[in-house]
């Protein structure tokens, strides 16, 4: 397959949630503003990433993308596998790194 598995360069700087499936990278900001509406305070669900173990300097990598809405996504954080809803995802920097 020749077609790119993320739109974001090397060393970018994006949220999680606009990444495409095969996209790596390094959590460097968990709590970044909230795209569209979410069912989760800000707080609330900036403290719920965090002990999932969403913290500075994880890694992670989009497993797979769902088919409606590509929601969710199924995410590998370190050594587990989660899965966030995009618009919750959006709340988690990476600096892209494949």
């Amino acid at each position: 397959m020749t077609e790119s598995t993320t739109d974001f360069a090397a060393g970018a700087l994006v949220p999680l949630g606009h990444g495409r499936q095969g996209m790596k990278g390094v959590v460097v900001q968990v709590g970044a503003a909230i795209s569209g509406h979410s069912s989760v305070d800000p707080d609330e669900l900036e403290r719920r990433l965090l002990e999932i173990g969403f913290v500075e300097g994880a890694r992670v990598e989009i497993l797979h993308v769902g088919l409606i809405g590509g929601d969710p996504l199924a995410i590998r954080l370190d050594d587990m596998r989660v899965a966030l809803r995009r618009r919750e995802a959006d709340a988690v920097m990476v600096r892209v790194t494949g």
